[in-house]
C-alpha cells in the first residue's frame, strides 16, 4: 500500500503542470516570506551556515541548494538532452536543425540587447548572461496548462528548444564564472566522467559505482573553481539511451523516471524558494523601469528572446534548414517564442552568480527576472488559449466536413 502511494505520488509530481505549479508556489512563498514582517528569519535561514570541516567545504543552505541540488535538476536535464539527440527529435538532422537554431538565436539576440541596453554599467560584463535562458519546467508547465488544444509537436519543440538552451547556458556558467582553475582538481572531475562512461559501456548497473563517481565529480568541479551543477548535464550527456535485447528500458530512461519527480518536486522548488526572496521596496519598484541594469533584463528575456527564437525560426524554415513541426502555423511558434521568455531558475541562477558582490545589484535583477517571467507567462498563455481556440474550430470544421 505505501510503495503504491509512493509510486502514485511520483507520477503526479512527474507532471509537468504540477512542476510549475510547485515552483510557481514556492517563489510566490519567497517573496512574501522576505517581505512580511517576519523577513529576518527568512535571510537567516537561507544565509545559515552547513560547512563540511573534512571537506573545507563552507557553504550556506542557500549554496547547497544553488550548488548541490539544483546539479540534479542538470542532470535530469542532461538526461532529456541525450534521449533528444539519439533517439528523439533531434537525432533526424532536418527535425533537429529548427530547435536548435532558435536556441542559437534566442542567446545571442538577447545578449545583444542586453549588452547594448547596459553597456559600461557595472556587473554587465558578465550580467548579459541573466538574458539568455529559458526555464524548461516553467514553460511546459505553462504550456501544459494553456496549450492542451494545440498539436502535441509543440511539447516536442519546446521541450527541445529549452534543454538545448539550458546546455549553451549551462557551458556560459562555466566560461564566465570560472576564475581560475586547480587543474589537478579538473583531472580528477575528468577521471570521474571517464569512469562513468566506461562504467556505461560495460553495462555495469549498481548505484554504488555511480553514486560515489557523481560525488566526487562535483567536489572535483567545485574545488576546481568551476560551477559543479556541470557535473551534472555531463553525467547525464553519458549515460546511455538505447536499451539492449535483455533491458526493458535503457538507464537514462530508469534514472529519468526515477530523478525527475525529485527533481521538479524538490530541487526545483527549493531553488525557487531561496532565489526568489527578493526585497520589493518602493525603491525597487522604481528602478526596475529606470535602472540600466534592469531595463537591459527585462528587454533582453522578453523582447530579446521572443524575437531571437520566433524569428530565427522563421529564417531558418523559409531557407529550408529546418522544418516547422508538423500542424504548427507561424502564430503557434510565436506563441511558443513568448514562453521562451520565461527565464526563471537559470536566469535567477546566473543573476546570482553575475552580480554577487552587489547585493542590491543581485536583488534588482532577480526582480527583473521575477517580473519578465510573469509577464511571458501571461502573454504566452493567452496567445496559446487563442490559438487553442482555432485549432479546435478547425478540427470541429474538418470533422463536419467528413460527415
Amino acid at each position: 500500500m505505501i510503495a503504491e502511494l509512493r509510486s502514485e505520488f511520483a507520477r503526479f509530481l512527474r507532471t509537468e503542470t504540477v512542476g510549475g505549479a510547485l515552483l510557481l508556489v514556492c517563489a510566490a512563498v519567497a517573496l512574501l516570506w522576505a517581505n512580511s514582517p517576519w523577513s529576518d528569519s527568512y535571510f537567516t535561514l537561507s544565509g545559515a551556515d552547513l560547512p563540511i570541516p573534512p571537506l573545507h567545504l563552507d557553504l550556506t543552505l542557500a549554496d547547497w541548494v544553488k550548488d548541490g541540488l539544483l546539479a540534479i535538476f542538470f542532470f535530469v536535464a542532461g538526461l532529456e538532452l541525450k534521449r533528444e539527440l539519439v533517439v528523439g527529435e533531434l537525432a533526424d538532422r532536418k527535425r533537429a536543425a529548427l530547435p536548435i537554431v532558435a536556441a542559437v538565436g534566442g542567446v545571442v539576440l538577447p545578449a545583444i540587447i542586453a549588452s547594448a541596453i547596459g553597456f559600461g554599467i557595472d556587473g554587465m560584463e558578465r550580467g548579459w548572461a541573466i538574458s539568455v535562458a529559458t526555464d524548461i519546467a516553467f514553460a511546459l508547465a505553462v504550456l501544459a496548462l494553456t496549450g492542451s488544444r494545440i498539436p502535441a509537436t509543440a511539447r516536442v519543440f519546446l521541450l527541445s528548444l529549452a534543454v538545448v538552451d539550458d546546455l549553451i547556458a549551462i557551458v556560459l556558467i562555466a566560461i564566465l564564472f570560472t576564475t581560475s582553475v586547480a587543474i589537478w582538481w579538473l583531472l580528477g572531475a575528468v577521471a570521474c566522467f571517464l569512469a562513468w562512461a566506461l562504467a556505461q559501456r560495460l553495462r555495469l548497473r549498481s548505484p554504488l559505482i555511480y553514486v560515489p563517481l557523481a560525488l566526487v565529480a562535483w567536489y572535483a568541479l567545485h574545488e576546481a573553481g568551476i560551477h559543479p551543477t556541470l557535473a551534472g548535464v555531463l553525467c547525464g550527456l553519458l549515460t546511455r539511451v538505447r536499451p539492449d535485447a535483455d533491458e526493458d528500458q535503457a538507464p537514462a530512461a530508469r534514472l529519468e523516471h526515477l530523478f525527475q519527480p525529485i527533481s521538479a518536486g524538490l530541487c526545483v522548488p527549493l531553488f525557487a524558494l531561496f532565489a526568489s526572496g527578493v526585497p520589493l521596496s518602493g525603491k525597487v519598484f522604481g528602478e526596475l523601469f529606470t535602472d540600466r541594469l534592469a531595463l537591459a533584463i527585462i528587454v533582453g528575456l522578453l523582447a530579446g528572446k521572443t524575437i531571437g527564437l520566433f524569428g530565427t525560426s522563421w529564417v531558418a524554415i523559409r531557407l529550408g534548414i529546418a522544418e516547422r513541426p508538423a500542424g504548427l502555423g507561424n502564430r503557434d511558434m510565436f506563441a511558443l517564442s513568448v514562453l521562451g521568455a520565461i527565464g526563471f531558475t537559470v536566469s535567477l541562477l546566473v543573476a546570482e552568480l553575475a552580480l554577487a558582490d552587489d547585493v542590491a545589484a543581485a536583488e534588482l535583477a532577480k526582480a527583473a527576472v521575477l517580473l519578465t517571467s510573469m509577464a511571458a507567462s501571461l502573454i504566452g498563455s493567452a496567445l496559446l488559449l487563442r490559438r487553442g481556440r482555432a485549432h479546435q474550430a478547425r478540427r470541429h470544421a474538418d470533422a463536419a466536413a467528413h460527415v
